[in-house]
């Protein structure tokens, strides 16, 4: 019962060789305690520990076995007792001396405690029959890692640590080992100690994804451990106050991550009568722990369900009650009808606690059960059609799903007959983890192994595994409530999916798949492929696109007919299926109605375009099927930016590099683009000037046909600016008639649509497509002349002047300078240029309108110079003008390129008197208002201002004389501001 050592560890080059005294304590083939001086803390035995343990079980004839001490002292005599404890204490005299003396004085002591004691302990003799026996764990140890863990929030491998400690808690519970439950509580209670709950509570934020699924785990080892179909009552009586206590914190996470949920009990598929309906704010919270609450009161003892167990030959085959909850089916074998999750929650508890065969047989009858009960549902619905073909049937569909849902009751029975099919019989009763391996394992390992009693014939652990993950993954169910619950059904359902990717379909599996996928199409509400489904069940479209893939190369038909009937998204669709003659079979759903609170939209609808993109690329060269698809995506798909990646994933799969394009896809990758455009023409989109120019390119592959068609209704799938800037201007480029290799009729026809929607664009949005329908008319006189027109009537209401004066100055550019004036005449009637706006943008088009005027002629300039005047109050840019006008003779190159030998303009006269006039009373205005706020850092400045005056001011014969009473009016009006004027008087005199 107790074995010590000493243990060498070798030197290693930095450290000495160490010696650790070990010592060990057993009872009944279990380690109840260990010590070592080494000191190491760690939840796992030392080196030093185990090391002895191995040296003891591998060479017991090497450790010498002694009787209990208290034996051998009992052969002793009272000299030799007396030589014995005097030894041992010179031995040990500084540790046991005090201990020594305090026990003989206790002894010597008639009422002492120890004299009323028979006998005396002996640590080498074992524990009693009725003493607690279990392996030693070091709880200390336990919480202070699970705090370390935590306290990292998941960072540096902490959440993989914990896995591994919850991995250890299912080793523990398979090896029978009692200390199981007791490492889970200790774990759990420094989970519920973790501030950042009471934190998250708070500040109303929810947890990491990672966190949330290590309490997953822990409610789910829980269950695992009050579900022990051999565990003592006043064990489980226990737990169950423990769990109580944890359930009732106020911190306790809830199972759906973040809301109330609105399922029903364990025990009870469905809420039953007054109560269904009920709100769910009403009910109280279901945490992580209320499943494993629950689960306290399900039992072992129905005889049935031990019949079912224990024994691989328990059939009736006289049983013929084939009711609804019959115990057996017609073939005498036997069934288990209990709600799924908690049957399959009885299924993982068999397989944790190290009962695999126990696990399998109760696994082979619940599926059994489930297919019974699909073999029902489908007989029920076509006789309901049949009766009833023109009322709507109403029925309920799954509240509860089983995929993503926290006891994953398809994935325990998907495991647990996988793990059948890849040992044999004889290993079925060890305790080795599969799991583990399950990831890496390729389908090769997976064997049809020989049919158990209960299976058809042909039938094998690996077809039923498959059936009932594909029974799971095509359940009709409601989305659940709250984000997190809503991210684990895709999850979930994503997981099981890659796992039966591991197995390679040969031809029986073909035949399940053939099977369920008939099932699902004709299943009616019970199937989430059925003809009518509820608004808010799970979309299938992940799990049609697996099926799809599998099922073409063996019945492109059914693959097909399942994904078409996948593609649908109710909950988007305005109206949800009503019960009219033209559906007759709909489903009224028990859940209240309110608006959808889909977390997960965007990767459900991403989802559906994926399984839209696989559709598409097996349907290349079949006209048929794209039509169908085409149709499909039309009707079911909502979201522009999806339509658009289809039609971009089309128009590649249509122009592969090694093969000629496919014209079908090619026209379905058009229709698409198509139908993005009008879904985004009055809609925001940052992506909408790529999507356009994307359409033109597709437009192109399809052909010249294609391009005159989008030109010609340009109005319906783009905006004006578009239909110009980008379309038009693309079709006529250079690049796209040498594409399409076009002879010179084919470019005639494609240029005059270009010109007429140039001219619907200008008529409709003349500030922004004049330009352009001038650029894209030029070659055409009449289409040319009508867009000017409309420039020109656009020009007096419609137009800013920026517009204006650039198509004026194409005009010129074009070589038109008599309508490029004009334009510039009417772009000046929209300006007004203000005193102090003398770096303004528009300065340049007024200089540039000037100096046109001043080359077409005196008569120009002089109409010009009015709306000059009327629209600028900028002194230096009057000057700068009237000093330009001054140089040289208007009209110096005449339109015929011929030279004027005209005089210059007298400034005496119109129409530059009237500018200068205009310029001299600018500078007038302008001084007056920059000294009623000048600074005398300002000073220097507004004198070189004066001097430029002055330059304007000597240009009038009576310029000096002005200039001069200008100056001593400012002396006069502004006397106050001394230093200034000192200035003035210095410069100007």
């Amino acid at each position: 019962f107790h074995l010590s050592g000493t243990v060498t560890e070798p030197a290693i080059q930095s450290e000495p060789e160490t010696v650790c005294n070990v010592a060990i304590s057993f009872d009944r083939c279990k380690i109840t305690s260990v010590t070592c001086s080494c000191g190491n803390k760690d939840i796992f035995y030392c080196a030093h520990v185990v090391a002895l343990s191995l040296y003891r079980i591998r060479k017991p004839d090497q450790v010498k076995l002694h009787l209990p001490i208290s034996e051998t002292l009992f052969q002793m005599n009272r000299d030799q007792l007396q030589k014995f404890v005097q030894y041992l204490i010179t031995v040990h005299h500084t540790e046991v001396l005090p201990t020594a003396q305090k026990l003989a004085d206790e002894i010597l002591s008639q009422n002492s405690e120890i004299n009323q004691v028979h006998g005396a302990p002996d640590p080498t003799a074992g524990a009693s029959i009725d003493d607690e026996n279990c392996w030693h764990l070091d709880e200390e140890q336990v919480q202070e890692q699970v705090k370390l863990f935590l306290s990292q929030g998941g960072y540096h491998g902490s959440g993989k640590q914990l896995n591994l400690l919850f991995a250890k808690v299912r080793e523990m519970l398979k090896m029978r080992d009692s200390n199981g439950a007791r490492m889970l509580t200790l774990i759990t209670e420094q989970f519920m100690a973790d501030p950042r709950l009471s934190l998250w509570r708070q500040q109303g934020t929810a947890m990491t994804d990672k966190y949330r699924q290590l309490w997953d785990e822990l409610g789910a080892l829980w269950m695992c451990i009050v579900l022990n179909p051999h565990c003592k009552l006043e064990q489980k009586a226990s737990w169950l106050k423990q769990l109580k206590k944890w359930n009732s914190v106020d911190v306790c996470p809830w199972e759906d991550g973040n809301h109330g949920s609105e399922l029903p009990n364990l025990t009870n598929a469905l809420p039953q009568g007054a109560n269904a309906n009920q709100d769910s704010s009403n009910r109280p919270h279901r945490t992580v722990f209320t499943r494993a609450i629950e689960a306290c009161d399900l039992h072992w003892q129905d005889s049935h369900l031990q019949h079912i167990i224990n024994s691989d030959l328990y059939t009736n085959y006289c049983y013929h009650d084939d009711t609804e909850n019959s115990l057996f089916d017609s073939r005498g074998w036997p069934l288990w009808h209990e709600h799924v999750p908690t049957a399959c929650a009885r299924v993982d508890a068999l397989r944790s606690h190290g009962y695999p065969r126990e696990a399998l047989r109760l696994a082979i009858a619940i599926v059994n059960t489930l297919r019974r009960q699909q073999q029902k549902q489908l007989e029920m619905f076509r006789t309901q059609k049949k009766e009833l073909p023109h009322k709507s049937i109403t029925s309920i569909t799954n509240l509860e799903g089983w995929v993503g849902h926290p006891l994953d009751p398809v994935g325990t029975l998907f495991s647990s007959l996988m793990e059948a099919c890849r040992i044999d019989d004889e290993n079925l009763s060890g305790f080795s983890d599969f799991t583990e391996n399950m990831g890496q394992c390729k389908s090769l390992e997976y064997q049809h192994l020989p049919a158990h009693k209960f299976l058809e014939e042909g039938e094998s652990y690996l077809t039923l595994a498959v059936e009932v993950a594909l029974i799971g993954l095509g359940q009709q169910r409601i989305m659940p409530d709250g984000l997190y619950t809503q991210e684990k059904v895709c999850r979930n359902e994503e997981q099981l999916i890659s796992k039966l990717q591991e197995i390679e379909l040969d031809d029986t599996l073909v035949k399940i798949f053939r099977k369920q996928a008939v099932f699902l199409l004709e299943a009616g509400p019970y199937s989430g492929l059925g003809e009518i489904i509820h608004r808010e069940s799970v979309p299938m479209h992940t799990f049609a696109k697996y099926l799809f893939t599998s099922l073409l190369p063996h019945d492109a038909e059914l693959a097909y007919k399942i994904a078409l009937r996948a593609m649908r998204l109710l909950v988007l669709e305005s109206t949800a299926p009503s019960g009219d003659l033209t559906r007759p079979h709909h489903i009224a759903s028990v859940v209240p109605n309110r608006y959808p609170r889909w977390f997960t939209l965007s990767h459900i609808e991403s989802q559906q375009c994926e399984l839209a993109s696989t559709m598409l690329t097996a349907a290349k060269g079949d006209v048929r099927r794209l039509e169908t698809v085409l149709e499909s995506i039309q009707k079911n798909i909502h979201s522009s930016s999806h339509i658009f990646k289809l039609a971009q994933d089309a128009f590649k799969i249509a122009t592969l590099m090694d093969s000629l394009p496919d014209i079908t896809l090619l026209k379905v990758s058009l229709e698409l683009g198509l139908q993005v455009m009008r879904m985004t023409l009055s809609t925001l989109n940052w992506r909408r000037r790529e999507m356009v120019r994307w359409l033109v390119t597709c437009a192109t592959e399809v052909g010249v046909y294609a391009l005159d068609s989008i030109m010609q209704t340009w109005f319906t799938l783009f905006t004006p600016t578009e239909a110009t800037s980008i379309v038009a201007t693309t079709v006529m480029s250079n690049s796209t008639i040498v594409r399409l290799h076009l002879d010179c009729h084919q470019q005639e026809k494609l240029a005059s649509s270009a010109r007429t929607l140039a001219l619907q664009c200008a008529m409709k949005d003349p500030q922004n497509c004049a330009l352009s329908a001038l650029t894209l008319c030029e070659k055409d006189h009449i289409a040319f002349e009508t867009a000017y027109q409309i420039v020109l009537d656009a020009a007096t209401t419609g137009m800013s002047y920026t517009q204006l004066f650039t198509i004026a100055r194409y005009m010129e550019h074009r070589g038109y300078p008599m309508r490029a004036y004009k334009l510039a005449t009417l772009a000046m009637t929209h300006l007004n240029l203000s005193y102090n706006q003398d770096t303004h943008p528009a300065i340049n088009d007024v200089l540039w309108a000037c100096a046109l005027s001043h080359s077409l002629g005196k008569n120009e300039l002089a109409a010009i110079i009015p709306l000059v005047v009327k629209s600028v109050k900028c002194a230096t840019v009057l000057s700068d003008i009237l000093r330009r006008c001054t140089l040289t003779t208007p009209g110096m190159v005449g339109l015929h390129g011929r030279r004027n030998s005209g005089k210059l303009m007298s400034l005496d006269k119109a129409p530059l008197r009237q500018l200068l006039d205009a310029t001299i009373g600018a500078y007038i205005n302008t001084t007056h208002s920059r000294l009623t706020h000048i600074s005398p850092r300002h000073y220097s400045e507004f004198i070189e201002f004066l001097s430029k005056a002055r330059e304007t001011f000597l240009m009038a014969h009576d310029g000096h004389i002005q200039f001069t009473q200008f100056i001593d009016n400012l002396k006069q009006i502004y006397k106050g501001k001394k230093k200034l004027m000192m200035l003035v008087r210095e410069r100007f005199g």
